[in-house]
């Protein structure tokens, strides 16, 4: 699966994010990463496909969502720490400092890992989206000090206009029981 563009929908019903997942692979010739629902009753949808596509397909999927669009993106070249990040798959090193970013939507959140990890030289530990968390997201990546700082700042602002982030950390030197945690 090509994972070098995707797209996402973010919606506040769960009907009608099925139904954008159904519009959008028949948009255009895109692939399902994810398409489930969230907390609190929110549905996403992340594609995968050929830039034009993946834009035609969110185009279908914003339409289809209607006044229930909460957030929805296109990432032409995505980080590739992103997806397994996501899918819980990341295969991590030793763990140094730890950057967290916590946004209000999964769809922000996918935004400010993205640009986080293109930023800096950190490794994406996690992208938590909204499953016990009342619709919010985190994501967590580690590295060295200064990377995981700049890392930070950058994924702050690339959130941009999507969603406002609520937090965010940088922990120099974690514990081992939190390191632990993480693994």
């Amino acid at each position: 699966m090509n994972l070098r563009t995707i797209g996402c929908v973010e919606l506040n019903s769960v009907a009608l994010g099925m139904l954008a997942a159904d519009a959008m692979v028949k948009a255009a010739a895109v692939e399902i990463v994810i398409a489930r629902p969230t907390c609190p009753g929110r549905y996403l949808v992340i594609v995968t496909g050929d830039t034009g596509a993946v834009e035609s397909s969110v185009k279908a999927g914003r339409a289809a969502g209607g006044d229930l669009m909460v957030d929805w993106f296109t990432i032409p070249s995505v980080h590739p720490d992103v997806i397994p990040a996501l899918s819980g798959t990341t295969q991590t090193g030793p763990i140094g400092a730890l950057g967290i970013i916590e946004t209000c939507t999964a769809a922000s959140c996918i935004l400010a890992a993205d640009a986080a990890a293109k930023s800096a030289l950190v490794s994406l530990i996690e992208i938590r989206i909204a499953a016990g968390l009342a619709g919010k997201a985190f994501v967590v990546m580690t590295g060295d000090v200064a990377s995981v700082e700049s890392a930070v700042q950058s994924g702050v602002a690339g959130v941009g206009d999507a969603g406002p982030v609520l937090s965010h950390v940088v922990i120099p030197s974690p514990s081992p029981g939190l390191k632990a945690q993480l693994l």
